[in-house]
């Protein structure tokens, strides 16, 4: 396709996209299981305020546009805040869970370069950990050794203490992980990463804006935060249950000294001084703008009502699968992602029919399983999905081989 001689009629552009749309994913009518996290209408149009008041600004130069840096300041004041960060603790915000996760190897990467003298950075991460990891050991020169799960889906503790060399600079725990819903061994794994000189990341993508929560709710929720000695950067993502439009994370440091080890610093060309604190130059400012008014918007009272909400859905929808014959959770997870399999039926053909019928799915292997994160928005949809999920149980064919996804 060639860019058009003329331009067209902006209602024409419109329609056209519209059009468009209609073969995506129908995440309003609860239908998706992952990558958008509804929370309802009014969230919705504070998204869509607080995005149209920022849609052209350009979160590069803080001195042009003093009120997103002081938005980004007070959304990871907050977000540490949650995690129960020090006196002293810093952080910045990023487009998304990757980027924090980036941010956060880079930092255990130049740290031990610069305490430790390590020329052949090593971190290790659970298998269950975000594929980010394994991008970040590729774009950033480390090597990646990853430890197995222990039976009940966390990762072994013992298999990551025999991996530690003396070039390991970061060692990672997931709170949850995104496959089963576990939460890793934090202080564990922590204390071995101290023992070793070693940075300790909690992916905390998914849960930093759902567990203080549940928490807060009386739910038992192992340790996982700054609460936990050894835990030296945590990612949380806004954009997940933090409910922000894309793409908003937050990566905190336990001490905010440490960010000299993330942010970027040039002056070697005519310009003068250039920044970044992650990767991006430019920023759009509309994501930050949405994060800091949700944040405000809900406030504790409305991040607890959601939680809870977002909770009682998964425990509905787990009761409803397990109460259908054949079917069963991927161990036993305690928050709002799961999977769920089989022993006795082809897993993937009821993936079929479910997407025949409007459904998206994760799947996932090792064991094969359809996967879940389920949203506040899920309440609505809970009966017409167990429903059909009990026919597709009772009417499937052999899989027609659609391959394993992520999202």
């Amino acid at each position: 396709m060639r860019l058009p001689l003329k331009g067209s009629d902006p209602q024409e552009v419109l329609d056209r996209m519209r059009e468009r749309k209609r073969e995506d994913a129908d995440w309003q009518g609860g239908r998706t299981w992952s990558l958008v996290y509804p929370a309802g209408e009014d969230v919705d149009a504070v998204l869509r305020a607080a995005n149209e008041l920022y849609v052209y600004e350009n979160a590069l130069n803080p001195f042009r546009f003093p009120s997103l840096a002081e938005m980004e300041k007070e959304i990871c004041e907050m977000t540490r805040d949650l995690l129960h960060a020090p006196e002293g603790a810093g952080g910045t915000l990023t487009s998304g869970g990757t980027e924090s996760i980036l941010m956060s190897v880079k930092a255990a990467r130049n740290r031990a370069r610069e305490e430790r003298g390590i020329q052949h950075p090593e971190m290790i991460t659970p298998i269950s950990a975000h594929p980010a990891f394994a991008k970040a050991a590729e774009y950033l020169g480390l090597k990646l050794r990853q430890a197995p799960l222990a039976e009940d889906l966390r990762v072994d503790v013992d298999a990551v203490r025999s991996l530690v060399t003396d070039q390991t600079v970061l060692i990672v725990g997931s709170a949850p992980n995104y496959p089963h819903g576990m939460i890793d061994p934090i202080p564990e794994l922590a204390a071995i990463a101290m023992e070793a000189g070693a940075s300790f990341h909690t992916d905390a993508c998914v849960g930093g804006f759902l567990l203080p929560f549940l928490e807060k709710l009386g739910h038992d929720v192992p340790p996982w935060d700054f609460r936990v000695e050894g835990v030296t950067t945590i990612s949380a993502d806004v954009h997940k249950y933090g409910f922000s439009t894309k793409g908003a994370s937050v990566i905190s440091h336990r001490d905010k000294s440490m960010l000299r080890h993330q942010i970027f610093l040039f002056d070697q060309w005519p310009g003068g001084l250039y920044g970044s604190p992650a990767l991006a130059g430019a920023r759009p400012a509309a994501p930050i703008a949405a994060a800091w008014a949700v944040m405000n918007y809900l406030g504790e009272e409305g991040y607890l009502r959601l939680a809870g909400k977002t909770l009682r859905n998964a425990q509905r929808l787990r009761a409803g699968i397990e109460a259908i014959e054949g079917l069963s959770m991927v161990g036993d997870p305690p928050v709002t992602i799961q999977a769920f399999h089989s022993e006795t039926l082809d897993i993937m053909g009821i993936g079929d029919v479910m997407d025949d019928r409007g459904w998206h799915l994760d799947r996932q292997k090792d064991p094969d399983a359809l996967h879940m994160m389920v949203s506040p928005e899920h309440e609505k949809i809970i009966e017409p999905f167990l429903e059909d999920l009990r026919s597709a149980v009772a009417n499937h064919e052999e899989s027609r081989g659609k391959a394993i996804r992520y999202s």
